[in-house]
C-alpha cells in the first residue's frame, strides 16, 4: 500500500482553505443582515447608534445595500454547497 502523501497533504489544504472561505462568507452574510437591522430601526427612531459608525468615521451603507451584500455572501455558501454535492454526485 502505497500513501501519496503530497496528493493528501494538497487536499487538506485545497478542504481547509476552502472551509474558511465559506465560513468567512455566510459570518460576513450574518453580521451584513444585522448591521441592516440595526441601521434600518435607527433609521426608523431617527437616531444612528454609535456601534453603526466604524471607527474611521464613515458610515454602516444603506439597509439595502447591507442586506444585498449579505444575500450575496449567502448566494456564495449555496453555490459552494451545491457545487461540493455535484462534484460528489457525478
Amino acid at each position: 500500500m502505497h500513501i501519496d502523501w503530497a496528493a493528501l497533504g494538497s487536499v487538506f489544504g485545497v478542504s481547509l482553505g476552502i472551509t474558511v472561505a465559506l465560513v468567512g462568507a455566510f459570518a460576513l452574510g450574518i453580521a451584513g443582515l444585522s448591521r441592516a437591522s440595526r441601521t434600518r430601526r435607527a433609521q426608523a427612531a431617527g437616531t444612528a447608534p454609535a456601534a453603526a459608525v466604524p471607527a474611521g468615521g464613515a458610515g454602516g451603507g444603506t439597509p439595502a445595500l447591507l442586506r444585498t451584500g449579505a444575500y450575496a455572501c449567502f448566494a456564495l455558501c449555496l453555490a459552494a454547497v451545491g457545487y461540493g454535492i455535484y462534484v460528489i454526485v457525478a
